[in-house]
């Protein structure tokens, strides 16, 4: 039997369709629909139908235009599969066919090929122009002077009209009717035709002084007034003339597409590369050697966070200069390390941008997974990089790490951009021009002006972190783009450069690693050491300070001495041997604690000469004993005031110890990592659309039963389900599965028991969400609430035996659990 409607065709539908359904469009699960009428209603809905048309590729989305044309001919009517297939006569049938039957999948076109129905939403959403044609007729006339209709009936030979309506009938009769048509075109001027050949094909409107002004055929001068005399266009408005739609397809000869493309557009490779992968490696171990950079430098000294949020000019442009590459490049580095959670905030009340704990982890990987890591988070940010410097529509520069860079479109282009690079060849560099083009098929209704942007900048982006080299995708990128971080990693280690263990001292107190060094070498040297420049070698310089910060940290000057000869291609030069053990003679000597805080030394001349310098005055010291002074400071102040004097003073815990620690590295305080911004829903789980298909076909069932059946329950049996808490999830878990309905007693807010027949649709933090018989709806039960659950008898109609008064016959005889049916 035929539908009668979208909710009929539902019902009609098999639970596969459904699900399909759900899962195509999941904010049709937002929530659960009490029955398929709802759900019907809601998948009409213009919103509802908007985001589902946003996810249709060109092609999908022409089939569907042309199937709401065809049923504007027939208003009221199903449209047949065959009328809709000769509108779209140039394209192939399967094309066709593939087209429709995705839109049936997404109730967007509803029916059996004999009757065809477009919903409600979609031709609202599509608009009063399908495929460049104009309104119908009957539309533009409704703008039009009745005085103007009648004298277009008088002079087209048509029959007289006692209204306006009958007016309208008969000259929208007029343009249905080809042989007439073909013969008024047959005597139109030349430039008539011209013009209505321009007007064909899109837009189909065009300006016109006094539009709307009485035409006569005898007075008509020139080709727009030839046409409005005899109702081949229409004006609109005073000052635009449209296109009727009859006409326009008559002009098209009943096609709605002069050029459909039913797939994406082929793109041309621009050339086939050969060193893909080693470019590609190079430059991702590059990419996670700028981030280690940039961190290591902001943990010693972190640039201040704007009042607005974000990271100043100034700023981005010393990170530059220190990683030494465009400041584009730079953004991209701060803003893959904020989205992989390696940096943030501080939260202090002078707030800067420090690394997060999470960045000594990240630091501890071997450096292929660092580089997952950093590359996973870019793939699905939606934040983009690119947008920093560009000015909004109040003329504000976007900032670095600021407020205004995420863009729900950037992950979708990402995954496009690099979705067509791996459809190409091996090694073969695309267009950006190319990709865009598919991107745009894909999505049509996407932004185009941001779509372009972040292609570009998505291209530039993947070669600086090695997802692409050589503008082709590379292998690392390749499997990341599967969503295999794991193989990505695997994929990239053989490309990276292999890590040094050794580095070579030189008497001007430097040292110069080659290559990359092994990360515990790495982290030693720059810990005793500053990196004084980076490239193909990177050089370190000894100072006093940056020993001092080794011995701060808990390293003896044997350790130093030892890690250096062992990692020495060089003898170890007596200048830094020097240095080394003066800066490890004097370290400790002097030790600060908390009082405010206090100095301890056992040289009384050293803490006398402390007393009389004036350098010293604002700690405002007093001795205490001979060998102790205290100071009206804070520990660090007088750490930092001393080690300004020349003196090398250690910090003491309340025991005495020395501690171990590294006061020239900050950190910030553990964070999430910043919120993703999503407009699309993920799709739901299989398990939760089988649930809910459940739950709908169970509300259907309740909403179209006969008035006055209810569903009494175990209370009318004399009988509660009870059973132990361990008893009641297993029960419930079981159900869940097996997809079967449940009796079960739950306790309300206000003490009172009530007896439920339910349907499970999901069980997760101590909480059941399943269709309530009794209310008709969906709802959610507290599981410390439910004192039992019994499952209905097998073979029981739908829930049970209905008697005659409307009950559910229960077997009174037991009250044991049994399980699902």
């Amino acid at each position: 039997m035929t539908a009668r409607s979208l909710a009929d065709a539902l019902r009609a539908a098999s639970d596969d369709a459904l699900a399909e359904l759900l899962g195509a469009r999941p904010e049709l699960l937002s929530p659960v629909p009490s029955d398929l009428g709802q759900l019907a209603a809601r998948a009409t809905g213009a919103p509802s139908v908007a985001r589902a048309l946003d996810r249709l590729d060109r092609w999908t989305l022409n089939v569907l235009e042309a199937a709401c044309i065809a049923a504007d001919r027939t208003p009221g009517e199903p449209i047949s599969y065959a009328d809709l297939r000769g509108m779209l006569a140039a394209a192939d049938e399967p094309d066709v066919r593939r087209a429709v039957d995705r839109l049936l999948t997404l109730a967007l076109l509803w029916g059996d090929d004999d009757g065809l129905n477009v919903v409600i939403g979609a031709r609202e959403v599509v608009g009063t122009q399908p495929a460049g044609l104009g309104p119908p007729l009957q539309v533009l006339l409704g703008a039009v002077s009745p005085w103007v209709m009648l004298a277009m009936l008088d002079d087209l030979d048509l029959p007289a009209a006692a209204n306006t309506g009958e007016a309208i009938d008969h000259l929208v009769a007029y343009v249905n009717d080809s042989d007439r048509l073909d013969a008024e075109l047959a005597t139109a001027p030349r430039e008539a035709l011209a013009l209505l050949e321009k007007l064909a094909w899109g837009p189909p409107s065009g300006g016109v002084e006094r539009a709307d002004r009485e035409v006569r055929t005898a007075t008509a001068s020139t080709p727009v007034e030839w046409l409005l005399a005899r109702a081949l266009l229409v004006a609109s408005d005073p000052r635009t003339v449209a296109l009727p739609r009859e006409v326009g397809l008559h002009l098209r000869r009943g096609q709605a597409f002069a050029h459909p493309q039913p797939t994406a557009p082929a793109v041309v490779v621009a050339g086939v590369r050969d060193r893909v992968d080693p470019t590609a490696g190079a430059q991702a171990f590059s990419f996670v050697r700028a981030t280690e950079e940039l961190l290591e430098a902001w943990g010693l000294d972190s640039p201040p966070l704007l009042k607005a949020g974000g990271l100043g000019v100034r700023e981005l442009r010393r990170a530059a200069a220190l990683l030494d590459v465009e400041e584009w490049e730079t953004a991209l580095v701060i803003e893959t390390a904020y989205v992989a959670g390696l940096l943030g905030p501080s939260g202090e009340i002078d707030d800067g941008w420090l690394p997060t704990p999470a960045y000594d982890l990240w630091r501890s990987t071997p450096p292929e997974e660092r580089w997952a890591t950093l590359a996973s988070a870019w793939l699905r940010t939606t934040r983009s990089a690119g947008l920093v410097g560009s000015r909004d529509d109040r003329d504000r520069v976007a900032a670095t790490l600021g407020p205004d860079l995420d863009r729900t479109l950037a992950p979708e282009v990402r995954g496009g951009v690099l979705t067509v690079l791996a459809d190409a060849p091996p090694g073969a560099a695309l267009d950006a021009a190319e990709i865009e083009a598919v991107l745009h098929w894909t999505r049509p209704r996407r932004p185009a002006g941001l779509r372009r942007a972040l292609v570009e900048w998505t291209l530039r982006e993947a070669e600086r972190l090695g997802v692409a080299g050589q503008g082709a995708l590379s292998g690392p990128g390749r499997a990341l783009l599967r969503g295999e971080a794991d193989d990505a990693a695997d994929a990239l280690a053989p490309l990276l450069p292999d890590p040094l263990d050794h580095v070579l001292l030189q008497a001007d107190l430097t040292a110069v690693a080659p290559g990359p060094l092994v990360s515990d070498l790495a982290q030693a040297l720059a810990l005793m050491a500053d990196i004084e420049s980076t490239g193909g070698a990177t050089v370190y310089r000894f100072t006093e300070s940056s020993v001092r910060r080794a011995l701060d940290a808990g390293r003896s000057a044997d350790d130093l001495h030892s890690l250096l000869a062992k990692h020495s291609t060089t003898q170890v030069p007596q200048p830094l041997t020097y240095l080394v053990d003066d800066m490890a003679r004097r370290h400790g000597r002097i030790r600060v604690g908390a009082a405010a805080s206090y100095i301890r030394c056992d040289d009384e001349s050293v803490l006398s000469e402390l007393l009389v310098d004036k350098r010293a005055a604002e700690l405002r010291l007093r001795r205490l004993a001979p060998t102790v002074l205290i100071a009206q400071a804070s520990g660090e102040l007088v750490l930092e005031r001393m080690r300004s004097f020349g003196l090398a003073p250690a910090a003491e815990s309340a025991d005495g110890a020395v501690l171990v620690r590294r006061p020239d590295s900050r950190r910030t305080q553990s964070r999430q990592r910043p919120p993703r911004l999503a407009t699309e829903l993920a799709a739901p789980s299989a398990k939760l659309r089988a649930a809910a298909v459940r739950a709908l076909r169970a509300g259907d069932r309740a909403t179209h039963a006969p008035r006055g059946r209810t569903v009494a329950g175990m209370a009318g049996a004399g009988v509660l389900p009870r059973t132990a808490a361990a008893q009641t999830l297993a029960l419930l878990q079981a159900a869940l599965e097996h997809g079967a309905a449940v009796w079960i007693g739950y306790v309300d807010q206000h003490g009172s028991v009530t007896e439920r027949v339910v349907d499970p649709i999901r069980l997760e933090g101590g909480y059941l969400t399943g269709y309530d018989h009794r209310y008709e709806e969906v709802r959610t039960f507290a599981v410390h609430r439910i004192t039992g659950v019994a499952t209905l008898e097998a073979g029981d109609s739908e829930f049970g035996d209905v008697s005659e008064n409307g009950n559910f016959d229960l077997d009174p005889r037991t009250t044991e659990v049994r399980g699902p049916a």
